[in-house]
């Protein structure tokens, strides 16, 4: 039996990540559809505009991380773009918006029915959803997610054998693909991909859905206005809070980190 705690969670007490689980192939097959089909210029303006970007999460060595996706704050992309009015150096926010719409309407119709349904019966309690791929080599840095209201899942599609894996607190834990991994963001980890070929899961974030749900949204629009301000490219999911403390490092046995740090700033 697998065990559990406080941030590694159950994801059978979630029903509402099902419909996402019962779909997995198919929307592992919208993934693979799209990488294998879209054109340079749809991967280019994917990779640029849907995707969430971080100015404090590291990476050591080239390796890299790339995310994209079609919901962030319970917005649709499309939607998320005009509220926020988002500039970019090669498209205004309305070009922006109708060309990612179009995107998402091509290649991901039934990821965004499963969206749309669980958050019509749950109540908008999906807030992110995206591709996120974790390219050979890739060895992030300990950080946190810090959101105390938030849970993030992670529905494997695309798992290689070998030492892919989250290290979290004093964990090493692993995702397989057709099931969700339940994680509270808010503890210290640092992921990597040792294997010779790329992971790719679905990220989705939810709602602890034992938290009132009015003190939950308030936390959200303070936290992400804040995000916002400081990096309009995060599209909310990441911010300067995601820096894991000096104590953190050393409490999870990971100091030498901290002094790879100190020789990239030297």
């Amino acid at each position: 039996m697998e065990s559990f705690n406080e941030y590694h969670i159950d994801p059978e007490q979630f029903t509402f990540l099902k419909s996402f689980q019962d779909n997995w192939q198919v929307i592992r097959d919208e993934f693979t559809r799209f990488m294998k089909n879209a054109s340079d210029e749809e991967l280019k303006f994917t990779y640029d505009i849907l995707g969430p970007k971080s100015k404090t999460i590291k990476t050591k060595g080239n390796a890299k991380y790339s995310a994209f996706g079609i919901l962030f704050q319970g917005l649709f992309i499309e939607e998320y773009i005009q509220v926020h009015q988002i500039e970019y150096s090669d498209y205004d926010s309305n070009d922006a918006s109708e060309k990612a719409l179009a995107l998402r309407e091509k290649y991901f119709p039934n990821l965004a029915k499963v969206i749309e349904k669980v958050n019509f019966s749950d109540d908008n309690l999906i807030r992110n959803v995206y591709f996120g791929t974790f390219h050979p080599g890739l060895d992030i840095k300990l950080h946190v997610n810090y959101n105390p209201h938030m849970n993030r899942g992670y529905l494997g599609l695309i798992v290689p054998e070998g030492d892919v894996a989250m290290k979290i607190c004093h964990e090493q834990l692993y995702w397989h693909e057709g099931k969700f991994l339940v994680l509270d963001h808010s503890y210290p980890h640092c992921p990597h991909n040792y294997t010779n070929y790329d992971r790719t899961v679905l990220v989705v974030d939810f709602f602890k859905p034992d938290k009132p749900r009015e003190e939950v949204m308030q936390f959200e629009k303070e936290q992400v206005t804040q995000r916002m301000q400081d990096n309009p490219y995060s599209l909310g999911v990441f911010g300067k809070s995601d820096k894991a403390k000096e104590e953190d490092f050393i409490k999870y046995g990971l100091a030498h980190q901290l002094e790879w740090d100190k020789a990239l700033e030297a």
